[in-house]
């Protein structure tokens, strides 16, 4: 299964990032602390080389204690990056953020060369809650899909701190397709650009092993590694009524379940990957990435009458552009518990 999603506005989001970064001292990436690797954006990494990073593991409350620490050592690990974990909806985060901001660039600071900082992040991770708990108000838009904010917005957290807040921003080609099953199941993906039912079965797949008795207890069953990936979601439809006139199990409706239930935490607290298992999945994805490049016919020559291009332009199987559901950005705290 191939998942992309790349909708056009994203393009003029990518556009205004770049453009605004040369008077921005510090980027803070909003990351899902339950797919981190998933979640980090490689054409944000790209953009930002060099600038101070601040990465915001974001709905801890719903991520796996342990993994989350481990994930927090990884990041820290990088030169000119700080790592944090909140919860977007925590009442006070304004200081922690403004105190990990200032230690990435101590020269900077009062009216004369205040710190300015830009937050960037995937759809639906939460970012719009998280600038709602900054200003102590509702004035950014929250929902359960992906495309709320849709545009940048200058907010003042100290006389000396501005922060520049941007739409939410995936890249023209996930080549990871662990990445984008995670993706897919935590919200950061239009629902139009996958299947229910196969990003339910490879999320079941992929919690399984750590957390089978999670999923066991949720459903009633005895044990779930024993259980076909299909049988394990029909299982799920059994439980949760997901079931068809006759007693035949709808796996539309299970895969629904399934999904929903992951991202409200009823399977508690869960992370899908560890930094040593995105690092294999991410080397594998771009060796196989890299032999489907080498396979494809050289790209012809402009047509007459048009100017060479600038850069290559993404394959039609690396997004929808202009399928744009709900305009540019990201829903913010999602469902019920997804921050």
């Amino acid at each position: 299964m191939a998942i992309q999603w790349y909708p056009g506005h994203m393009h003029s989001t990518r556009k205004a990032i770049a453009e605004r970064l040369p008077e921005i001292d510090v980027v803070i990436e909003l990351l899902d602390a339950r797919l981190p690797g998933s979640s980090a954006n490689p054409l944000l990494a790209e953009l930002t080389a060099g600038k101070p990073a601040l990465k915001l593991l974001n709905k801890q409350d719903l991520a796996d204690p342990a993994l989350t620490t481990l994930w927090l050592a990884h990041l820290q690990a990088r030169p000119g990056t700080q790592a944090l974990a909140l919860d977007a909806s925590e009442a006070a985060p304004a200081q922690r953020l403004i105190a990990a901001c200032r230690a990435l660039v101590p020269g900077r600071g009062g009216m004369v060369k205040p710190v300015r900082v830009m937050i960037c992040g995937i759809p639906n991770v939460g970012k719009s809650t998280l600038i709602n708990s900054l200003m102590g108000q509702r004035s950014a838009k929250t929902g359960d899909e992906p495309g709320i904010t849709k545009t940048e917005q200058r907010i003042a957290l100290a006389s000396d701190f501005l922060l520049f807040d941007t739409p939410g921003m995936l890249w023209p080609r996930i080549v990871v397709p662990e990445g984008g099953e995670n993706l897919a199941a935590s919200g950061g993906i239009g629902r139009n650009a996958y299947d229910d039912v196969e990003v339910a079965m490879a999320l079941l797949a992929r919690v399984r092993p750590r957390y089978g008795d999670r999923l066991a207890l949720r459903y009633k069953l005895r044990d779930t590694a024993a259980l076909p990936d299909e049988d394990l979601l029909a299982a799920v439809g059994r439980q949760r009524g997901g079931l068809l006139p006759g007693g035949r199990v709808n796996l539309q409706k299970a895969a629904e379940l399934a999904i929903h239930d992951f991202r409200n935490g009823a399977w508690g607290r869960i992370t899908l990957e560890t930094p040593g298992e995105f690092a294999q999945w991410q080397a594998a994805g771009q060796a196989a990435d890299a032999l489907r490049q080498a396979a494809k016919p050289p790209r012809k020559g402009p047509r007459k009458g048009r100017g060479a291009a600038t850069a290559p332009l993404p394959d039609a199987a690396d997004g929808k552009a202009g399928d744009d559901e709900a305009g540019d950005g990201e829903a913010g705290d999602g469902e019920a518990g997804a921050g």
